[in-house]
Parts: C-alpha cells; sequence; structure tokens
C-alpha cells in the first residue's frame, strides 16, 4: 500500500521522473515548480515577476485536484538566481494568497536545473481530509 497519493492533474510528461505533488495523510507536498508551458518552455524569461505568477497559476489546478486552496497552503520555499526584481515577487502572492500568509523561505542560489528559470518554488499545504 503506498504512503502517498501523487496529484497529477491534466498532461504530464512521462519524461519526468517526479510528481508535480503527493499527498500524504492530510499533507500536500507540491514539488519545486519552474515557469513552463505544456512543451516544458520557460516562460517568462528574464523576468522573474512573470515566473512566480505562472508557477502560481500552474498550483491551482493541483491545488483542486487536491481538494485544497491556496488558503491551504502553509508554507513556500523559493529558490532564485538575483535579487534584482526578486522583491517585485511579493506583490505576486499578494495576487494568490490573503492574510494570514504562509510561512516562507527564500534562498538565493548558484543555478536552477531548468535553463532559463529565474526562481523555482515547492510548498506545502494543509488539506480538510
Amino acid at each position: 500500500m503506498p504512503i502517498f497519493e501523487p496529484i497529477v492533474p491534466g498532461r504530464w510528461s512521462g519524461r519526468l521522473t517526479f510528481s508535480p505533488a503527493v499527498v500524504a495523510g492530510n499533507l500536500l507536498f507540491i514539488s519545486g515548480t519552474t515557469a513552463t508551458d505544456e512543451e516544458l518552455r520557460i516562460v517568462g524569461r528574464g523576468d522573474i515577476v512573470a515566473q512566480t505568477r505562472r508557477i502560481f497559476q500552474m498550483w491551482r489546478p493541483i491545488l483542486e485536484a487536491a481538494g485544497g486552496g491556496f488558503e491551504n497552503i502553509v508554507e513556500t520555499t523559493d529558490y532564485y538566481l538575483e535579487d534584482t526584481d526578486y522583491a517585485g515577487t511579493a506583490a505576486v502572492r499578494r495576487e494568490f494568497f490573503d492574510p494570514p500568509y504562509p510561512a516562507a523561505t527564500g534562498v538565493r542560489v548558484a543555478g536552477l536545473a531548468r535553463p532559463g528559470a529565474l526562481i523555482e518554488i515547492k510548498a506545502v499545504a494543509v488539506l480538510s481530509r
């Protein structure tokens, strides 16, 4: 018996060796997400604010498939390349999250796995299951 349930809404590339998210008990773990389109091409190239918005847009069907929403997210972790314009991501967070805001950590990194990505974000949510 599996200890977690994969959440795979819509189309998912067989090339990838991870699930977009998994549910374990009442916890939803959303995998690190970069701003891509359906063909795994970077969206918002050169624009961390646009990439952040795209990532949160990509989370909506994941959250809905798991029976939750942005209000269920309790923690996010941002991995980003440069401080330039990183502050602009806060305005995007306010578009998707209402107070009280989830816990958040920002980690500046030397590089990300997907070329062209300026930010990768993962999250944990608590579901009412």
